[in-house]
């Protein structure tokens, strides 16, 4: 069955690389640039192959419409095993770059490279990203984009002096269900729309404690006797009480929303628990005499921001990955007419509703409004990481940089991302309310709503 996936995945690149030649570029502010024919192979190089980024390659290597030219990491068994990926893959051998923390800036100078997939730990991307453009690169850049608000201004800044297009590679605005309520907004099935949950709710501790060693890698070290995520993503929650990953709830919503284009964030006011969770771990797994039982994490476990919108809606975004706790992304969409929640799967809409004041199940609701996209590929999709929206996001990062333009840009990069700054400066003032920028400048007025079927795929 996976032999036949991967083929399938193959066929359909190959057949929609043809049938694609004339795809529709985004209308909108700024983008102008002439569709490329889909015959021509997208060189892409690669800057990260750990975890991420191999996932990327793997998918990328399923393509007949791209070719890997270059991978970049500073660690050898990643480069080691991407090498290993590609050769039997039946690839020619990229140009590797591993000589330290700017090598990658050798990767970018090269000629036979005409996009680049960032895929590193959070501080890198945004110094990668303006290089990249910097470098006449189409860039796609992993969640989060920026860390400060300076960041975010760079990421913008840059895009509008080069011309260069970033595209931020949220896979979770691809999800099946998100993408069939999507179709339901816009065909107003929840009526106008009012109100909005999402977060990030993730027992992360047994990532940001790893050594390799311990039974399933749960030990209680991190920084420079972890491995994986645990070198480095640990760390913020040490030094910041801010919601510091809020792209995977907020993205799906700001499509949803229209942020960026016809609406955007005004306001944002977030609040934090105390943090227990991680400290409680480490005495867990470790013991009470561990010495980083005696370390104090900044952050809480559990924070809650409330976002304002141009529009007048409002949206509650959690960030809680230091507990225990079952995944969700906490998804709510209501409207004047209803509402749809992920957690038990549920929906309810005024005079549709099979009886008064109680839930519907949202399955045959999602059903119906399966999101064309995933009717005709989703048996494609399948097994390409993530349910199959990995597949989506490489797809729409593949065909968006032929035809250089940004489904999801500079400035929703800049706008989801700021989240962060501006959680952690409403937390440290208890609360207090802060005004989001408006990184386009004012051109959210005209800029036009995000239509995956014309962007990615140049249907109607």
């Amino acid at each position: 069955m996976k032999n036949h996936t991967m083929t399938s995945r193959r066929n359909f690149v190959k057949n929609t690389a043809i049938a694609g030649a004339a795809l529709t570029t985004l209308p909108g502010w700024g983008l102008s640039a002439a569709t490329t024919p889909l015959e021509e192979k997208l060189r892409v190089g690669l800057i990260g192959v750990g975890l991420r980024g191999t996932n990327h390659l793997n998918n990328l290597l399923l393509r007949s419409d791209c070719l890997v030219t270059a991978i970049c990491d500073i660690d050898p068994k990643r480069i080691e095993i991407a090498l290993g990926m590609i050769s039997k893959a039946g690839q020619k051998k990229p140009k590797v770059f591993e000589n330290g923390d700017y090598d990658y800036r050798n990767l970018l100078d090269l000629k036979e490279v005409d996009a680049v997939i960032i895929s590193t730990p959070w501080l890198w991307h945004t110094r990668m990203a303006k290089d990249s453009m910097w470098a006449g690169k189409y860039t796609g850049l992993e969640v989060s984009a920026a860390n400060s608000m300076e960041e975010c201004w760079d990421l913008v800044n840059v895009h509008e002096q080069t011309g260069s297009q970033l595209m931020i590679l949220e896979n979770v605005c691809y999800r099946r269900d998100i993408m069939a309520v999507l179709n339901m907004v816009r065909q107003e099935v929840f009526g106008e729309l009012l109100h909005f949950r999402c977060g990030y709710q993730h027992d992360l501790r047994f990532v940001k404690f790893n050594d390799g060693k311990t039974p399933y890698g749960r030990g209680a070290e991190f920084g420079a006797k972890g491995i994986s995520e645990s070198a480095w993503r640990t760390q913020h929650s040490l030094l910041r009480n801010a919601d510091v990953y809020p792209t995977h709830g907020v993205g799906p919503i700001a499509v949803m929303s229209d942020i960026n284009r016809g609406n955007r964030f005004m306001s944002i006011s977030s609040m934090a628990t105390k943090g227990v969770g991680l400290h409680n771990y480490i005495v867990r797994v470790g013991g009470p005499d561990h010495p980083n039982a005696k370390l104090k994490f900044a952050q809480g476990d559990i924070i809650t921001s409330m976002i304002e919108t141009s529009r007048g809606e409002t949206i509650i975004v959690t960030h809680d990955c230091n507990s225990p706790r079952p995944y969700s992304l906490g998804f709510r969409v209501q409207g004047s007419k209803g509402l749809w929640e992920v957690d038990g799967n549920r929906i309810y809409i005024e005079d549709r509703a099979e009886h008064p004041h109680r839930w519907d199940n949202a399955t045959p609701w999602l059903e119906e409004y399966d999101h064309p996209l995933w009717q005709q590929y989703g048996e494609i999709a399948t097994g390409a990481g993530h349910g199959g929206m990995d597949f989506f996001v490489l797809q729409a990062f593949v065909r968006s940089a032929i035809s250089k333009v940004a489904p999801l840009d500079a400035y929703d990069a800049a706008a989801w991302s700021a989240i962060t700054p501006l959680s952690e400066q409403s937390i440290a003032n208890g609360g207090e309310v802060q005004d989001f920028p408006d990184f386009t400048r004012g051109n959210w007025i005209k800029r036009p709503p995000v239509d995956w079927m014309k962007t990615v795929y140049g249907q109607q």
